[in-house]
C-alpha cells in the first residue's frame, strides 16, 4: 500500500525550530523524488524542498534556503524536514509527497505548523 504519514508539526514562536517526519511505504520511498510542500490559508500550495532518490541532490524554495534541511533515513524509510529560524510566514499545512520527475503521485495527510510572532 502506498502510504505517507507525516508527524512533527506544532506551534512555535518565531525563531524556533521543528522537525517534520514522514514515514513512507516501500514504493513511495523509492520514487524518483520525495518532497515537502505547504499550503497556507488562501494561498496556493508551494514546493518547499525536494530530494532526488538517484543522486541525493536537493532543491529548496528561495524562501527557506539556509533555514530548512531535507533528508532521508533509508533504513527507516523516513523523510525529514528540519526547520530552523521559523518565521510567521512559514505557518501552513505541510505535506509530504513522493512521485516522478513531473508530478507527485503520493501524498500524506498533512501536518500543521503554526509560527507566532
Amino acid at each position: 500500500q502506498d502510504q505517507l504519514v507525516e508527524s512533527g508539526g506544532g506551534s512555535v514562536q518565531a525563531g524556533g525550530s521543528l522537525r517534520l517526519s514522514c514515514v513512507a511505504s516501500e514504493s513511495s520511498y523509492s520514487s524518483y523524488r520525495m518532497g515537502w510542500l505547504r499550503q497556507a490559508p488562501g494561498k496556493e500550495r508551494e514546493g518547499v524542498a525536494a530530494i532526488y532518490t538517484g543522486d541525493g541532490s536537493t532543491y529548496y524554495a528561495d524562501s527557506v534556503k539556509g533555514r530548512f534541511t531535507i533528508s532521508k533515513d533509508s533504513a527507516k524509510k523516513i523523510l525529514y524536514l528540519q526547520m530552523s529560524s521559523l518565521k510567521p510566514e512559514d505557518t501552513a499545512m505541510y505535506y509530504c509527497a513522493a512521485g516522478s520527475r513531473t508530478s507527485y503521485n503520493y501524498w500524506g495527510q498533512g501536518t500543521q505548523v503554526t509560527v507566532s510572532s
